[in-house]
């Protein structure tokens, strides 16, 4: 199979994974490789694209609501888009993070268990509030927010996933992480990083660097606990740096 013909099948692979957005490409079943799979993980930053650019094209549509109902309907959609895949994430980790008391093997059972308990709630609805009320704050940087968010959360995950051992072995994310393309992935971060700075400058740089500082303390903070990172705990990021990545916007706007 050639490389260009992985890299199709990886695009595909990744939409499919990260969102509900119908692709009308039959997947063939010899296209469920390893190198497809991990190959995947490289076109996270453009499904972050598709998600940015959907929210981006709704937003031009809103201008006859106020602010508020305008924001419940772009973060309305933005679940729904994403299949709420990442608060799954967060959900999994907030209980795992508060119910595991420091302990590795409980925290790892605790990811695994599929019902939610107050620490989940809490945080999918903190999550939700904090976007909602970001969305609403944001005015002339709202096309911007709205397109490069989901774009620098899913880089961020990326980073995440090829600098940090995976825990599972039976994990979503193990097969990827077995082949993964790390050059070719750390070649894009740094494209993409560069990209942003130089498009925004200084704002740019700011919301580039405040991102890497809190990947750094997220992948911090799985080391000490459990090791290495696992799919929830990569939702969770997205979800988070989203929420970075609009706050940043608002106060940069404000400044």
């Amino acid at each position: 199979m050639s490389s260009w013909n992985t890299y199709w099948w990886s695009l595909i692979s990744a939409i499919r994974f990260l969102t509900i957005i119908p692709i009308p490409v039959a997947w063939p079943k010899e296209q469920d490789t390893q190198s497809v799979q991990a190959g995947s993980i490289l076109f996270y930053p453009m499904v972050g694209l598709l998600v940015g650019l959907t929210l981006l094209t709704l937003s031009l549509f809103l201008n006859i609501f106020s602010d508020g109902l305008a924001a419940i309907i772009l973060l309305t959609v933005w679940i729904i888009v994403t299949g709420a895949l990442h608060l799954d994430g967060l959900a999994d980790s907030a209980d795992a993070w508060l119910g595991g008391h420091g302990n590795k093997e409980k925290t790892l059972l605790i990811l695994q268990d599929t019902h939610s308990g107050v620490a989940a709630i809490v945080a999918v609805v903190l999550v939700l509030l904090f976007k909602l009320i970001l969305l609403s704050e944001l005015n002339s940087n709202l096309v911007l927010a709205l397109l490069l968010s989901p774009i620098i959360a899913r880089t961020a995950v990326t980073g995440l996933l090829v600098s940090t051992p995976y825990v599972r072995e039976n994990g979503i994310a193990s097969v990827m992480m077995s082949s993964l393309p790390v050059k070719s992935v750390w070649i894009s971060l740094l494209i993409i990083a560069a990209i942003i700075s130089a498009w925004l400058g200084w704002n740019g740089i700011v919301i580039v660097l405040s991102v890497a500082v809190a990947v750094m303390l997220f992948r911090f903070m799985l080391y000490r606990r459990i090791g290495g990172t696992t799919g929830d705990t990569a939702g969770a990021l997205i979800e988070l740096i989203e929420v970075l990545v609009l706050f940043n916007f608002v106060v940069l706007e404000n400044l």
